[in-house]
């Protein structure tokens, strides 16, 4: 857990780390649509950590800018009830909980250079001026704008635009800081870029940042742990690797970047492993918990990027895990790899990501029969 920095924790105090950053306990909320009742966010029971970078993660409609509005107060639990710090916020208004929020839009006032845009809030609270220009320096330098403070919104990048919605936000010392797809107006490159600055700044405030996000690659690149949402429940929480390595169900699989999913029915357990035979020669290895039983069917992911794609029939030394035949459909390159799609002898079709070697001349082609071969701890069970 990060250390918060004593001048840049919440109202000048630092966290003690007594209580959760933010506590939802039995939350619900529910919305009145066309005479019927329509689940938003179904009970939630969630700790959001001290200094913690957390994300929301999911499609549309899956309800995570819901729950990030009744975490700000702007919407208020149909049950349940909201912590921060330990306190419960239930019903208490917005401008009481101490929290700020950042949106995709900068809000920035045109009329006001950098310094005044930032200094905004502070000016409101009557905060002393010298205060004020050392806060306001101070967050400048963290958010890299120094020198900039005498420029209009108007002469900046969108990434600087950004910069300064995030330093209004932060000079006033929240206790936690909520950010609503703060990214989706820039472009790819600067996007990219934006995700990295955005965790080298929480990481040096120390402040708790919960992160609303659909694009996937942003809440792995940038999050400690990710909730991933779905129809207003929480699918699965925990931290990017254990997401993407172990999802918890189908959807996550799906959602969480690329993943292929084959079933099948047990034919046997060896040593803890389950096999899925599909013919004489096409079969998929999967470790399993005792529970599991010969007969069994059973969903499996892989991701793309630890299958390998062989032209000929693979060697011996591949053979030890799973082994499926197939046909390459499509063929995409993609410089730092080329990207196929095979359909299986399991009846599904899977990608595959097979990184570009020096003089990788030897691809496979639309047409081609080749086999996919991974190793068993590289198949993964789903909701077992």
């Amino acid at each position: 857990m990060t250390t918060t920095p004593q001048h840049l924790a919440g109202n000048g105090r630092t966290a003690t780390g007594d209580h959760p950053a933010i506590r939802f306990d039995g939350v619900v909320k529910n919305y009145l649509a066309h005479g019927e009742t329509v689940a938003a966010v179904k009970r939630t029971d969630m700790e959001i950590a001290q200094g913690e970078f957390f994300s929301l993660l999911g499609p549309s409609g899956c309800g995570k800018t819901t729950t990030m509005r009744m975490i700000a107060g702007f919407e208020e639990p149909t049950a349940g009830k909201v912590y921060l710090d330990g306190r419960d916020v239930t019903g208490v208004t917005p401008n009481r909980r101490d929290i700020n929020m950042v949106f995709q839009s900068y809000a920035l006032f045109p009329h006001l250079n950098v310094f005044q845009n930032v200094a905004f809030g502070l000016e409101r609270k009557k905060v002393a001026r010298d205060e004020i220009r050392r806060r306001v320096g101070e967050i400048l330098e963290i958010v890299s704008l120094s020198g900039m403070d005498k420029r209009a919104p108007r002469e900046m990048s969108g990434g600087q635009q950004q910069r300064v919605a995030l330093a209004r936000a932060l000079v006033n010392r929240p206790r936690a800081l909520l950010l609503d797809e703060p990214l989706g107006a820039l472009d790819l490159k600067l996007r990219q870029q934006m995700q990295v600055e955005l965790k080298r700044i929480q990481r040096e405030v120390g402040i708790t940042f919960v992160y609303v996000t659909h694009d996937q690659g942003e809440a792995l690149t940038m999050s400690d742990r990710i909730a991933v949402m779905n129809a207003g429940v929480i699918e699965q929480l925990g931290s990017p690797r254990e997401i993407y390595e172990k999802p918890a169900s189908r959807f996550v699989a799906g959602f969480i970047g690329t993943s292929n999913i084959v079933d099948g029915h047990v034919e046997r357990i060896e040593g803890g492993l389950a096999l899925l035979n599909y013919s004489t020669q096409d079969r998929v290895v999967c470790p399993v918990p005792g529970a599991v039983r010969r007969g069994d069917k059973l969903e499996v992911s892989v991701r793309p990027e630890k299958i390998d794609l062989h032209r000929g029939v693979p060697p011996v030394t591949a053979t030890g895990g799973s082994v499926l035949s197939g046909i390459v459909n499509e063929v995409v390159y993609h410089g730092t790899s080329t990207n196929y799609t095979v359909a299986t002898a399991a009846g599904a079709d899977f990608t595959v990501f097979d990184q570009n070697a020096a003089n990788a001349d030897d691809l496979a082609d639309r047409g081609d029969r080749v086999y996919l071969t991974w190793a068993p701890q590289h198949s993964y069970l789903i909701g077992v």
